[in-house]
């Protein structure tokens, strides 16, 4: 099964990874989760929805109820601009209503180029001789969490090419590393990891180190078109592998998961409908605790990767905005994260109606951050970003959209992560905690690392902000902000 052109030591190694006993748990008569032929069905079925039931569904996700596939099918068929318009308000009234006004940041770390996978799509493909290979030193990932803790950020999503060199203790090392850097009041206080599937006793190492989210993206929910884009003789071909990735990760431990799709591959409308049953899954498996988050990724070019250019699947800005919308009202509690992929106009567009994370100040070269290049060199990069605004540039924007932008992380070291976390998102309650801390941690960036023009719009949001808080918060969290002042670091309610 495994391509002879793979060295002896990697097709080794390889053979160790997949475990079907791991999978086979999972399945329902001998079925995956994901039922081509009923989703294609239910996107037929429900064509020209009526207006009156578009809206009893809307009303439902303002009522914080994960929509049913029918439901989602409904609303991913309407035509009317009107009624898109509706989608459009109600998705950024769920997102207030269970996260507030405030987006939360990161950036990303890409540890590794290496890779056994062939995926077309992707620049970092094995087979892709123009692409710069790297694996960095833990020195040198010290040195990348240096600049980044600099810069202000105070969580990572770290990530790794499949292959031998990045395995499990390297990923653990460089984690640890992280951890360990700080750099005056600065610190990286969550990391989480995005990586290739691995088997439950890898996964509890990564738990033991302190691993955030772990994240896996399906790249494609269609089986036909998983088959064609990933090579047979790779580990990314096993489809259920990594369709069951993020079960495995619950099971280990790991109760904070992320899922998403690559926005290309395949029909929009059909992927979306995949998150939503990747979700439904998750959560009759687990206790009703599903994705942490949802990520919509769309295809940028890469370098020589020609399948870019080729796909006849591209989303367009306007459905992609409608795309979001409706993720949001069909999974309304869970966070969504829009990252750096997209130009900066679209991500204006594209916050209001759902967003609670975004990445900033992103490079994604190996070694990106501490080398400081400032052009794209698409030799070291996986594809081209959209949007390499600094940090601080993207604060100020969201600050002037009247978000905050949140560094917290209290809710993972507080224990609030997995059931307890889904429990108060359900209710709408999260950001009962989230939005004082948020001020907090917002505080903080604006003295140690703003510009002046940031800490200027800031504090003024911080005051407005404030001003919005419950009575009974506000004397501790006034309390916080002076000592903040004072020089005190990493308060949390």
């Amino acid at each position: 099964m495994l391509t002879r052109d793979v060295p002896r030591n990697v097709r080794e190694w390889m053979q160790s990874i997949i475990r079907e006993e791991e999978i086979n748990r999972y399945l329902v008569n001998g079925r995956d989760f994901i039922n081509d032929e009923e989703i294609e069905e239910l996107l037929r079925k429900y064509r020209n929805p009526e207006p009156q039931r578009v809206r009893d569904i809307i009303a439902k996700s303002l009522a914080l109820e994960r929509l049913e596939p029918e439901e989602t099918a409904t609303l991913l068929n309407v035509e009317d601009e009107e009624l898109w318009e509706e989608i459009f308000q109600a998705a950024g009234e769920v997102k207030r209503k269970v996260y507030g006004d405030r987006i939360v940041t990161f950036a990303p770390l890409y540890c590794s180029n290496f890779c056994v996978n062939n995926c077309l799509y992707c620049g970092f493909r094995r087979d892709n001789h123009l692409q710069q290979r790297r694996r960095l030193t833990i020195e040198e990932v010290r040195r990348e969490a240096e600049a980044l803790v600099s810069m202000g950020h105070k969580r990572l999503i770290m990530v790794y090419g499949e292959h031998p060199l990045s395995d499990v203790d390297y990923i653990a090392r460089t984690i640890q590393t992280v951890y360990e850097t700080k750099v005056g009041n600065g610190e990286i206080r969550r990391v989480n990891v995005n990586a290739a599937p691995m088997d439950i006793a890898r996964l509890r190492v990564l738990k033991e180190v302190g691993i955030g989210t772990f994240q896996v993206f399906q790249e494609t929910y269609h089986h036909e078109t998983y088959r064609k884009v990933h090579p047979e003789g790779t580990l990314k071909a096993h489809y259920r592998w990594r369709l069951y990735a993020l079960h495995r990760a619950q099971e280990a431990g790991i109760d904070d998961v992320a899922i998403g799709a690559l926005f290309g591959l395949y029909d929009w409308k059909f992927e979306v409908m995949g998150l939503l049953y990747h979700t439904i899954d998750l959560e009759r498996h687990f206790g009703g605790v599903g994705p942490h988050t949802i990520s919509f990724p769309r295809l940028e070019p890469a370098i020589n990767t020609p399948f870019v250019q080729e796909t006849q699947y591209k989303v367009s800005d306007r459905d992609f905005k409608r795309l979001v919308a409706v993720i949001r009202l069909s999974v309304p509690y869970t966070g969504m994260i829009i990252t750096a992929r997209e130009p900066a106009h679209i991500r204006r567009e594209v916050i209001p109606v759902g967003c609670t994370q975004t990445d900033a100040s992103t490079r994604i070269g190996i070694g990106a951050y501490s080398d400081r290049y400032t052009e794209q060199d698409l030799k070291r990069q996986q594809f081209q970003i959209g949007d390499p605004r600094s940090l601080d540039e993207v604060v100020r924007e969201l600050a002037e959209m009247g978000y905050i932008t949140s560094f917290c992380t209290a809710d993972y070291r507080c224990g609030r992560t997995g059931k307890y976390f889904m429990g108060i998102a359900k209710k709408g309650k999260i950001h009962h905690f989230c939005m004082p801390n948020a001020i907090l941690t917002f505080k903080e960036y604006l003295i140690d690392y703003a510009s002046p023009e940031t800490r200027s719009v800031g504090e003024r949001l911080i005051e407005q902000k404030f001003a919005e808080l419950d009575e009974a918060l506000k004397p501790l969290v006034r309390e916080y902000l002076e000592r903040i002042e004072r020089g005190e670091r990493d308060l949390r309610i």
